[in-house]
């Protein structure tokens, strides 16, 4: 759930990307690149932007969010770190044929200080949306990524079709309740519209709360 900051400003807080910040940041010191151009895919609140991005100086972090209001916490979450490595949000919907950033990204022109991106990171995101999304980020994915790039994803998954805890159970069905179209993907369906677009798994890292760290590698 977020919920606005104390004090009336735009920033959201969501408890669950605080209790989540840490071992997802070991998990990306271990993997990311040192520098280059990453892309948040569902910003969110913006507190993972926020935190993350001063971890990794020599590494552009773009946040982007397609609601509105939340975009605006990001923005201000932005604002608040104060990190020159931070970019302000960018409005980018996985589903459009054309990215905002793939021009930066396919041009690696130095002239204009544009690069292509190294790295995608995108948490419980493709759960909270239909599975058009899911195949949109791939798309989107094997079209900006450089070669060797990844794509990072968190979250909850299926595997072989079964939920890997209760509780997970319980969550994918109030999500199908709220909107029949959401739901908890099953890590094999996932994977194998990765491989359409290029893209192949490399590590799969259990994570806290019967969470999973799931990375792929642009082969294209």
């Amino acid at each position: 759930m977020i919920k606005p900051t104390p004090g009336g400003d735009r920033r959201q807080y969501a408890p669950a990307a605080e209790r989540n910040r840490d071992p997802i940041l070991a998990v990306l010191q271990r993997v990311l690149p040192k520098s280059g151009l990453l892309l948040e895919i569902g910003a969110g609140s913006g507190q993972h932007a926020a935190y993350f991005a001063p971890h990794f100086p020599d590494l552009i972090w773009q946040p982007s969010e397609p609601d509105p209001q939340s975009r605006a916490s990001v923005a201000a979450w932005v604002d608040a770190t104060n990190a020159a490595n931070l970019r302000p949000p960018i409005d980018l919907s996985v589903t459009e044929a054309v990215w905002p950033v793939e021009q930066e990204a396919r041009t690696g022109d130095a002239r204009t200080g544009t690069q292509q991106v190294q790295a995608i990171f995108s948490a419980n995101m493709i759960h909270i949306a239909p599975w058009k999304c899911c195949q949109g980020l791939m798309a989107g994915a094997g079209r900006t990524l450089a070669k060797g790039g990844l794509l990072i994803l968190y979250g909850p998954f299926k595997r072989g079709g079964e939920h890997t805890a209760p509780s997970n159970a319980e969550f994918d069905a109030s999500l199908r309740q709220r909107d029949p179209s959401w739901g908890i993907r099953d890590l094999g369906d996932v994977t194998a519209c990765a491989g359409g677009a290029g893209l192949t798994q490399t590590e799969i890292v259990d994570m806290p709360a019967n969470n999973l760290m799931v990375i792929f590698e642009n082969q294209a």
